[in-house]
């Protein structure tokens, strides 16, 4: 039991994190996922973040 909600929580992290790369990609920014990491590349990226809603929600709740 315990290592099938293990299994489902990781794979719940995945896909939260393929949601913001995806979300990323979508406005021109680079990004690339490291273990459970997600990486940007370029410039004015933190401000980016925090001005763009759609970003920081890409990786909030499941859909």
């Amino acid at each position: 039991m315990r290592a099938m909600l293990e299994r489902m929580v990781e794979a719940r992290g995945a896909r939260r994190r393929e949601r913001i790369v995806a979300a990323l990609a979508a406005a021109g920014v680079e990004a690339r996922i490291e273990g459970e990491v997600v990486r940007l590349s370029g410039r004015g990226l933190v401000g980016r973040w925090r001005r763009d809603l759609a970003l920081r929600e890409a990786g909030r709740g499941e859909a």
